[in-house]
């Protein structure tokens, strides 16, 4: 698959695909967000977002769709909000995808301390 490199990406191409914004109206996603789709592309749909859905069937970060896409981050980020306000993806932070785990009782954190002491 050849690439494009973005630093020569055609600037009128951007602002068409953007519909002439530079930003989301909302910046919730950083980097490392997860992108889930949950749907199919649908007839009609603009072309880079229904690519956007296909390659996010899977969690996908929004570096690594920049990457796939060959598009900035911040064209990507807007593409991605548009999608969010339509309902057709999900998106979290990896660190929110944590099981947390209960801290112990501090009685058996006292018992863990005397067996190790005893050893």
């Amino acid at each position: 698959m050849t690439r494009r490199l973005i630093d020569n990406e055609d600037p009128d191409r951007l602002y068409t695909v953007t519909g002439g914004r530079s930003r989301p109206a909302e910046d919730i996603f950083d980097l490392v967000t997860l992108i889930v789709s949950g749907c199919d592309p649908s007839p009609g749909m603009q072309s880079e977002h229904a690519k956007i859905l296909r390659l996010c069937r899977e969690p996908v970060a929004v570096v690594e769709l920049s990457s796939d896409l060959g598009l900035p981050v911040s064209v990507v980020k807007i593409l991605l909000g548009d999608l969010l306000d339509m309902g057709k993806i999900t998106a979290r932070h990896p660190s929110s995808t944590r099981i947390e785990a209960p801290i112990p009782a501090p009685d058996f954190l006292k018992q863990v301390l005397v067996g190790l002491r005893n050893i």
